[in-house]
């Protein structure tokens, strides 16, 4: 992640992780999320099957702030922010997911909460997932 032409984070093999929060998120989401995310098998093993986890592998996490994946585009032509948590909310477990996921040893670069970042990746698999600590 490059910010104001400064490189504010980045990690070589793990997963980026888009942490969006809504306006009923709490810690104990943060913390649901993160177990998840740490935990889920979807790095391959020696024999080439999805059957490793971030901590198996002893990958790093880059987390980005992205208020945007709450953006409701189902009405009109503009995205409406209406179930992204407000700011100080949102900053607020963003900061608290990165402090519980360096606890657990787990390597994590971050860029700067409400900056305008350039993020690159280099996927290497076919996994995309979306993460989240309730239904609907």
């Amino acid at each position: 992640m490059v910010v104001d032409g400064a490189v504010t984070g980045a990690i070589e093999a793990g997963l980026m992780v888009l942490l969006g929060v809504r306006k009923e998120d709490a810690e104990a989401d943060a913390e649901y999320l993160l177990d998840r995310i740490l935990g889920l098998r979807i790095f391959s093993d020696e024999a080439g099957k999805m059957n490793l986890s971030l901590l198996d592998t002893g990958g790093s996490l880059l987390v980005v702030s992205q208020f945007t994946l709450y953006g409701d585009t189902r009405k009109g032509r503009r995205p409406s922010f209406d179930l992204a948590a407000p700011a100080d909310q949102a900053r607020a477990l963003y900061e608290r997911f990165v402090e519980l996921a360096r606890a657990r040893g787990v390597r994590t670069e971050t860029g700067i909460f409400q900056a305008m970042m350039s993020v690159s990746l280099v996927n290497e698999g076919p996994v995309t997932l979306i993460v989240e600590s309730r239904l609907g």
